[in-house]
């Protein structure tokens, strides 16, 4: 039977001396790891979670995100990671249309979230992390075990203004965990350092993948490039994931050192969120010769759909060509099928496509009509290599985190001197794209720049929030009055 729980059971009976977890300078054994799974399953279940209950968590990277994803599975509830970066009336919205029974906040992360409530709630320091693990007894068995139930809802950002809850069953997550080790060439011998925020699409699925293979998992709670740098060369890190921004870090970081470069010709990197430019993927290669693997995907798919990493034929072609052909998404992996719409959009066929989106069957609808995922994004498939050419015209990605522009616009209207507001994304060095809003004043409307941007940054995630505003006399519109944003793009886009 599929279920996300197992892959520890295996390697806590199959290797259960050797190391699972690495984190603030504690390491704990997969047998070790196994006993606190159990002991957090006994916990949620005296506390009265039931198979089929969703459990939100909102917490930073730690050992206790894992537990407790490994946990909920174990006594078949839902997990729910909601994204730490999201402002308190975005966290509530999720929790109330979950609705969650247990809402776990990281005691870092209480203070600005004290009005965001469950039934339960429980903030999660040292002294309640002990408490959890003190609990002795065995959670019953969860015997309607389905592999067809959902795991885990993780809440993305869609063209509407609310979020969206993608359900994603054992089956999806197990399969793209598996899959995605493949591709990745994962073995045992690898060690791998947890960049990616753990919220993100359950961490991109790695933990489980690597879990059923035996890899020590170094846990990151903050990305700092020479941070990264620096686990690299203590734990023999081989394997590591991230944005773009990530990857400039570490070779901003990597710049100030006179060390020799940590992992040389060892360390893979796999990036996600959109493709880097050619000047990184070369820069990752020939000042670090680290190894740079491009993935595509969606919290909908689990998420990967597509991986490109350099074959035979790349290499053999030169530096040059190899590093442009790395700039696509790449090719389908194993279970994966690709189509275009005639207009363009990458429609998709796997067997971890999500299950439904939570408590909105008519978005379920829309996105699998015809038997195919849409997803949103534009590209082409050719020699059986996907390009994206554009994403959904109203989505953001902005240092690998998805921004709904209509959520940004709907926040700039309610201010009292904004008459009309259009947000799009530009170019941006660092984070590949920022949020741009271009807004027309009310009459005798007194707002400015900073005023504006302080005003988002108080209802939204700084991520979301514009880093620019210009004001203008009007937008420019078609004749039915819908806003030409592919002239805003245009007229933004250096």
């Amino acid at each position: 039977m599929i279920n996300l729980s197992s892959f520890i059971a295996f390697h806590a009976r199959r290797t259960p001396d050797r190391c699972a977890l690495k984190y603030r300078g504690e390491d704990i054994s997969y047998a070790e790891f196994d006993a606190r799974i159990r002991q957090v399953g006994g916990w949620l279940a005296a506390r009265g979670i039931k198979p089929g209950e969703v459990v939100a968590a909102l917490m930073k990277n730690s050992t206790a995100f894992l537990e407790l994803v490994f946990a909920t599975s174990h006594i078949g509830a839902v997990f729910l990671p909601i994204n730490y970066r999201l402002s308190a009336d975005e966290v509530g919205y999720i929790v109330d249309h979950s609705q969650a029974s247990l809402l776990l906040v990281d005691h870092e992360l209480d203070e600005r979230l004290t009005g965001v409530t469950a039934p339960h709630r429980l903030v999660l320091g040292p002294e309640s992390d002990a408490a959890l693990l003190r609990w002795g007894t065995e959670p019953r068995p969860w015997d309607a075990a389905d592999e067809n139930a959902t795991a885990t809802i993780n809440y993305t950002s869609g063209t509407t203004a609310r979020p969206k809850g993608v359900e994603l069953t054992h089956r999806n997550v197990w399969l793209n965990a598996t899959t995605l080790a493949l591709h990745l060439g994962v073995s045992e011998r690898d060690v791998y350092l947890h960049v990616v925020p753990m919220f993100h699409a359950n961490g991109w699925g790695l933990p489980f993948g690597l879990a059923a293979l035996g890899v020590p998992q170094v846990v990151m709670r903050k990305v700092d490039g020479g941070e990264i740098l620096e686990r690299v060369e203590r734990h023999g890190v081989t394997l590591l994931g991230g944005a773009p921004a990530v990857v400039d870090m570490v070779l901003a970081a990597a710049a100030g050192r006179s060390r020799p470069r940590p992992g040389a010709g060892t360390v893979r990197v796999a990036c996600g969120g959109a493709p880097p430019p050619t000047r990184t993927i070369a820069a990752l290669e020939d000042e670090l010769s680290w190894e740079f693997i491009q993935i595509y995907g969606l919290t909908e798919t689990s998420p990967v759909l597509v991986t490109n990493r350099a074959r035979g034929e790349d290499v053999a072609a030169g530096n040059a060509e190899r590093t442009r052909r790395l700039t696509r998404a790449g090719a389908p992996v194993l279970g994966v099928r690709l189509a275009t719409a005639p207009d363009g959009e990458v429609l998709a066929r796997s067997n971890h496509v999500l299950k439904a989106y939570w408590r909105d069957p008519q978005a379920t609808d829309a996105a699998l009509a015809g038997g195919w995922f849409h997803t949103g994004d534009r590209g082409r498939v050719d020699d059986g290599f996907l390009t994206v050419t554009g994403r959904s015209k109203d989505m953001i990605i902005t240092g690998g985190e998805n921004v709904a522009s209509i959520e940004v616009e709907d926040r700039l209207l309610s201010h009292p001197a904004v008459a009309e507001a259009a947000v799009i994304g530009v170019p941006h060095e660092k984070w590949g794209e920022t949020v741009k809003a271009i807004v027309v004043r009310k009459t005798g409307g007194a707002v400015t720049e900073p005023e504006l941007i302080a005003f988002a940054r108080s209802g939204l995630a700084h991520f979301k929030s514009p880093t620019s505003v210009d004001f203008v006399s009007a937008l420019p519109r078609t004749v039915t009055g819908k806003v030409q944003k592919f002239r805003l793009r245009e007229r933004h886009a250096a």
